[in-house]
């Protein structure tokens, strides 16, 4: 199992995987991902900027996400407080194949995240207030919630920080 960069040819394939977890969260009623995004356009800018990421399992991508070590301009205001004010490595929009969830897959991409970028030492994560299942996941995976972030769009995220 790798993660290696996106190539355009994955898109439909990404594209499979963030639908399911946008199906997820409609029947939830989690307000995430509702509105058209993210969206092919949003993963061939993030290819462009050599900041998406494939979990691929013989040649079947089992997951995705963004990231980036480039900052992200709304966790520059959090209501809280940051653990770090180091520079950060930044994940987005990880999703993983239904098939797969509850895996560890989730798991294995943020270790690998870590592992690209060893000289930095705090992993940075936001997530919609109702999805549950991700804050779980955050605090499983040793994450602190820190506080609150507001979206370019006006959308609140709950904010968290992991020293690694």
């Amino acid at each position: 199992m790798i993660l290696r960069k996106t190539k355009i040819t994955d898109i439909p394939r990404v594209l499979e995987i963030i639908n399911q977890a946008k199906q997820y969260f409609k029947e939830n009623d989690i307000d995430q991902w509702q509105d058209g995004y993210p969206n092919s356009m949003t993963i061939q800018e993030d290819i462009k900027n050599g900041e998406a990421y494939v979990l691929d399992h013989d040649d079947r991508i089992l997951g995705t996400c963004m990231i980036t070590i480039n900052g992200e301009p709304t966790y520059d205001v959090i209501e809280g407080k940051w653990l770090s004010e180091d520079d950060y490595i930044c994940v987005h929009r990880i999703a993983i194949d239904n098939q797969y969830k509850g895996t560890g897959l989730a798991s294995i991409i943020l270790n690998e995240a870590v592992a690209l970028y060893p000289q930095y030492h705090s992993l940075r994560m936001d997530t919609h207030e109702d999805n549950l299942s991700m804050q779980r996941f955050l605090s499983k995976y040793g994450f602190h919630y820190c506080g609150m972030i507001t979206l370019a769009s006006g959308a609140l995220r709950k904010a968290y920080e992991k020293i690694i």
